[in-house]
């Protein structure tokens, strides 16, 4: 016998409307703002605004003894990861 999935589907359990179901589970995203978003503390930046007085603290790591810079793609990779080198350097399996 042949289905029609795009047919809606009818059970004896369908009584209840959407409404009731919204009513019996509250909406805990409903009304709910986050005011405070911890990626962006000071507030929401429009295009172009002037960020210079804005201090980053980056922490930069020296290269580790297992790793390498491809020299395809300039990511640093794991040292599993060299297929061959050529004469500028390494080359990662993805780039190869």
């Amino acid at each position: 016998m042949a289905t029609d999935y795009d047919a809606p589907r009818k059970t004896d359990d369908d009584s209840e409307s959407i409404e009731a179901l919204k009513e019996r589970v509250p909406d805990k995203m409903s009304g709910a703002v986050d005011v405070e978003d911890a990626d962006n503390p000071s507030g929401f930046e429009l295009p172009g605004a002037d960020l210079s007085d804005l201090e980053l603290d980056v922490v930069v790591l020296p290269p580790q003894e297992d790793e390498f810079t491809c020299v395809e793609c300039f990511l640093v990779k794991h040292r599993t990861q060299i297929d061959h080198e050529i004469a500028g350097g390494a080359v990662c399996s993805e780039c190869a």
